[in-house]
């Protein structure tokens, strides 16, 4: 997308290098995007997506190269002056004040202030948002704390605090990675109209169907370097993926033949305070069980009772035979039960601390470190288990903030296989990676069902399920309505008991 004058351009970078140390994130980048387009920017987990992005919104300092706006070139020393530009990125990480208001939100670090500048003038603040929140036809009320709305509607808040900025050019960062379907297709209408208003969307998504569908250009990473770049058109399903990993998936969903034992986990009744009730099922050594139905409908409240994160008002849980009394996730760690969150950088990692702590924080007493560390002895652990889990990583000692998506989900892999746990819990185990760090978790999904572990799976994504699970577990407001095998059924009957 570089052959035409830069003026034609809204956005134009040209030769980004960035180096951290002696690892080089950017090298020679040249973007560009059109106004009134949605440009979409794809790469696997790692290829320099975010990092290009942070140059862009002033959060880093290039090494060298230019960046020009509307055919003028600029300085973007700092986020604000990104945002004095009409630069504005939404993060997969929604940054918003939960304790606040609507209004709160959308004027934060810009509030209008009183004569006299001491006070904040809440009242404008509320009758500006009011006003934009009807022009953009948003089912929002600014007096609405943001705690007490959903995904969906807190999406709405950062596209207005873009909006009220007069932002010409939006970075979105994976934004359907946390929503429904019903609130994936209302942003993808928001995004179709900021296209007609004008406005540049950058649009990040692992999600190739979204991609093909809102896209009108298209550029991929691979490495730190542009590999490709053209209008949507010229593009296919297969030709991205190729070009994102440097080789063919034809075999995405790699092939499982593992002999199904005897029933290793078993839920019976099962109800809490979440509003889960009478929930029961089995999954046996070697089985992949997937978990389907709606945002909301009690999937992960299912999973989070079964570990001891949320108290069982009623049921029983067995292990192999035995019945468990799990009242905290250390009692679930301890009968050999693995839960790897749909979150996991609130609710999996430290993401502050280094690598090797993200591993061994819930093994140290079974690795025989309770009281004294043994340094030697957890480098070897690492050596090996982050080589069984495939990890790409500078060392061990390094944050986990430092790791890619991908790689941040192969960390409690990791964790999970040194723990050796009998029966695993998987919650959106691929949400925001690549296909193909997609493709390494079905792997290793497989390998450990072949050691004979038993698996769930919980996935909004039903190809997904379709292409790695035996069994499928439907559940609707709240309750298991179907179990289904996988071979025997098609994704329009899962999806009816989904939603009737």
């Amino acid at each position: 997308m570089d052959n035409k004058p830069a003026q034609n351009y809204s956005l134009a970078m040209h030769d980004i290098v960035k180096t951290f140390g002696p690892v080089t994130a950017l090298s020679g980048v040249s973007f560009s995007a059109r106004p009134g387009t949605v440009h979409a920017l794809c790469g696997e987990n790692g290829a320099g997506k975010s990092t290009l992005m942070k140059v862009l919104s002033g959060i880093y300092t290039p090494d060298s190269g230019s960046i020009e706006l509307f055919g003028e070139r600029v300085e973007l020393t700092s986020p604000k002056d990104s945002l004095d530009h009409g630069i504005s990125m939404l993060y997969q990480e929604l940054d918003l004040a939960g304790d606040l208001t609507v209004a709160d939100n959308i004027f934060l670090g810009r509030e209008i202030m009183k004569p006299g500048k001491i006070r904040m003038d809440s009242k404008t603040m509320r009758e500006r948002a009011l006003a934009i929140i009807k022009e953009n036809n948003f089912d929002l009320d600014p007096d609405a704390l943001i705690s007490t709305l959903s995904t969906g509607d807190c999406q709405l808040v950062e596209l207005l605090k873009a909006l009220e900025r007069n932002a010409k050019i939006i970075v979105m960062d994976e934004p359907t990675s946390s929503l429904s379907e019903k609130e994936a297709d209302q942003l993808f209408a928001i995004v179709k109209d900021l296209r007609k208003r004008g406005l540049t969307i950058v649009y990040i998504s692992h999600r190739m169907e979204e991609v093909m569908d809102l896209a009108d250009d298209i550029s991929i990473l691979r490495d730190g370097s542009v590999v490709s770049s053209g209008p949507i058109k010229d593009y296919t399903v297969q030709r991205i993926v190729h070009e994102m990993v440097g080789r063919d998936l034809s075999d995405f969903y790699p092939p499982r033949s593992v002999g199904i034992g005897d029933v290793c986990f078993e839920a019976k009744g099962l109800a809490s305070d979440e509003g889960i009730s009478d929930i029961s099922f089995q999954v046996r050594r070697g089985e992949v069980v997937g978990m389907a139905g709606l945002v909301g409908a009690g999937r992960t409240e299912t999973a989070r009772a079964i570990f001891g994160l949320q108290p069982l008002t009623a049921g029983q849980v067995f292990l192999n035979g035995k019945e468990l009394h799990i009242k905290t996730p250390a009692d679930a760690i301890d009968s050999r039960i693995a839960y790897l969150s749909e979150d996991r950088k609130r609710c999996g990692l430290c993401v502050g601390l280094p690598c090797r702590d993200n591993i061994m924080l819930p093994n140290y007493e079974a690795t025989g470190m309770k009281w004294f560390l043994n340094f030697k002895k957890e480098q070897s652990l690492m050596n090996e288990y982050g080589g069984k889990v495939k990890l790409k990583w500078a060392s061990p000692y390094d944050e986990a903030s430092s790791l890619s998506g991908g790689n941040q989900q192969k960390l409690l892999v990791a964790r999970w296989l040194l723990a050796n746990p009998d029966f695993i819990i998987f919650d959106e185990p691929t949400r925001g990676i690549d296909v193909g760090a997609k493709k390494e978790i079905y792997l290793l999904i497989n390998e450990l069902a072949a050691a004979g572990k038993g698996i769930l799976v919980i996935s909004s994504e039903l190809p997904e399920l379709f292409g790695i699970c035996d069994r499928l577990l439907v559940f609707n407001k709240r309750r298991l309505v179907a179990a289904l095998e996988t071979r025997k059924t098609t994704p329009d009957e899962v999806m009816h008991f989904a939603v009737c």
